[in-house]
């Protein structure tokens, strides 16, 4: 077998994996690597300016693509940066790698120059950390890593590189390798007839589309099944997308913030839940005690342990979204079609007339028109991207998604900073799909930076900012939770604050701002124009209104709207 450098038989297993960019920033510790990618050739390179800039491209870059994301970085402060990712994609089940340099094996117990336990630092938020010692063990490794990462509930892992094992040889043929399998687990057959069972037993069930659906590519077969039986969808924050909210099945979202109101009454009047790929968070559940009520609950996923976490279900069943749905299809298929009763139409008439109102023309603008813009403006192909903050609360609210993988969010971690990052991820995985963050002017400058990424590299997405001069979710925080407060949150100052407009074009971008309702087409009409003509970052900035109010609360049968209802 012939002998090659450990770090190229590294990179033949990254294009081997499918893996065709990766997003980083060299350093001394990381350097063997970056030589055997630069004599390889065939992966592109995207050098970012802060290594968690890195970890959100990567996170983008596989939400779209269903692949491995790939950061890299070198020793000490650049693996304890990653760490934000790291949590961000275990937090939403997003397979991505983070390789980190490290210093020789003799130098790790003597505090060398950044030097850092970066295993044990990232083993919290990762299903794997792992630092390499014996250059033999290199490319099996990666393997292991490609594998545990894809497998079961999807995941981010670390590998950890000290210098000394990067420099040396292996014996390697890349011609007798491959990735490794990942298997799928298969559902009971008696837990599907269960299931079936009390899916036809119940008068008003709902289908509950977690992220688990979309991670699984399980959406036609959702739509099949439930088109079969006609049963009514809903969506977690998750699970958005993973089916076409137009469809006349689509029953709405269910939650204490990211909530549609017909889908909080669709739920309420439910009486069994099968739940696919969800987990059950907080906000989407609020009190627990109205969540549960009466109803019945399935719960499948394909992690054992995420069953019964929050409250235990009528049935549990452990399997691959996909195979699942595949099963309990060609169950029902059997028993032939659900006796039906009028809860189909009773969904389709909640969803008719238990709606926000969006149509303000008011100056300044009300966020809920900007959703109504973006609604009507870009298809059902555009790809978008959105953090945390009232911004995201609205979008949830009011954006509709028409297909897998087109709306993401980076739901239970909810980094400030996201949106620009993340972005860039998702062009690079789709060049010649429409891009669009959706973003608040706080998160817009906790990694503006990466606008420089996008610039140099010639990647052109469209950022819509709502800007309220506030730290907006805090403010009504303080201001209506109780605290009777507004500390601390509002970043103000001047005339309108930050210029932003200015920011971008500091960075060789475009920008615009708007301040009026009627200006929001025309602006959006002409950021698609010079995202063409200078294929880099262009932003719309709108100016709303400075203390708006997204609908919350603490139970889903108690939610407080701040606006009038039409």
């Amino acid at each position: 077998m012939p002998k090659v450098p450990v770090m190229q038989a590294v990179v033949e297993v990254l294009k081997s994996e499918g893996i065709d960019v990766v997003f980083g920033c060299p350093g001394a510790a990381i350097l063997p690597l970056y030589k055997a990618m630069e004599e390889d050739g065939g992966i592109e390179h995207l050098i970012v300016r802060h290594e968690e800039g890195a970890t959100h491209m990567a996170d983008g870059w596989s939400r779209t693509t269903g692949n491995v994301g790939v950061a890299i970085g070198t020793s000490g402060p650049a693996g304890t940066n990653m760490i934000t990712g790291l949590y961000t994609a275990q937090a939403d089940s997003v397979p991505i790698l983070c390789i980190t340099g490290q210093a020789a094996v003799s130098k790790l117990h003597q505090e060398a120059f950044q030097a850092v336990d970066i295993v044990s630092i990232a083993a919290p938020v990762t299903k794997w950390a792992v630092q390499v010692k014996e250059a033999a063990q290199m490319p099996w490794i990666f393997r292991e890593a490609f594998r545990i990462a894809r497998s079961g509930r999807p995941g981010p892992v670390l590998i950890d590189l000290p210098i000394d094992v990067q420099k040396q040889e292996i014996e390697w043929d890349s011609t007798i390798d491959e990735p490794l399998p990942v298997p799928k687990s298969a559902p009971s057959d008696a837990r599907v007839e269960r299931a079936l069972e009390l899916l036809l037993a119940a008068e008003r069930p709902l289908l509950l589309a977690g992220g688990g659906v979309i991670l699984g590519e399980a959406s036609d077969e959702l739509l099949e099944l439930a088109e079969f039986l006609q049963i009514p969808i809903q969506a977690t924050l998750m699970g958005k997308g993973a089916i076409d909210e137009d469809h006349p099945l689509y029953a709405g979202m269910t939650g204490i913030q990211t909530s549609q109101r017909y889908g909080n009454a669709s739920f309420l009047e439910s009486d069994l839940v099968l739940a696919l790929g969800a987990r059950f968070g907080d906000r989407h559940t609020g009190d627990l005690a109205t969540y549960r009520g009466d109803r019945k609950f399935i719960h499948v996923d394909v992690e054992p342990t995420q069953i019964g976490k929050v409250f235990g279900p009528d049935l549990g069943i452990v399997a691959d979204t996909k195979l699942f749905l595949k099963a309990l299809l060609d169950k029902a298929k059997q028993h032939g079609p659900r006796e039906q009763g009028g809860w189909v139409e009773r969904c389709q008439e909640l969803k008719r007339t238990l709606l926000r109102r969006e149509d303000f023309d008011t100056v300044p603008v009300k966020a809920p028109r900007v959703f109504k813009e973006i609604n009507e403006f870009y298809g059902p192909d555009t790809y978008f991207v959105t953090a945390i903050g009232l911004y995201q609360i609205w979008s949830g609210q009011h954006q509709k998604a028409h297909k897998p993988r087109h709306y993401q969010v980076c739901g239970q971690a909810g980094p400030l900073g996201w949106e620009i990052p993340a972005a860039i991820g998702v062009k690079k995985a789709r060049p010649d799909a429409e891009v669009v963050g959706v973003v608040g002017d706080y998160s817009f400058q906790f990694l503006v930076e990466e606008l420089a990424v996008g610039a140099q590299y010639d990647v052109p997405f469209v950022l819509i900012m709502l800007n309220n001069e506030y730290l907006g979710l805090i403010r009504m925080a303080e201001d209506h939770g109780g605290y009777d407060m507004k500390y601390e949150v509002d970043i103000h100052y001047d005339t309108t604050g930050s210029d932003n407009v200015k920011i971008m074009e500091a960075y060789g971008c475009s920008g615009i701002r708007v301040a009026d309702p009627g200006e929001i087409r025309a602006s959006l009409e002409w950021a698609r124009k010079e995202a063409d003509r200078t294929s880099r970052p262009v932003l719309v900035e709108i100016m709303i209104e400075r203390e708006g109010n997204t609908a919350n609360g603490t139970s889903i049968a108690a939610m407080k709207e701040f606006e009038p209802i039409p």
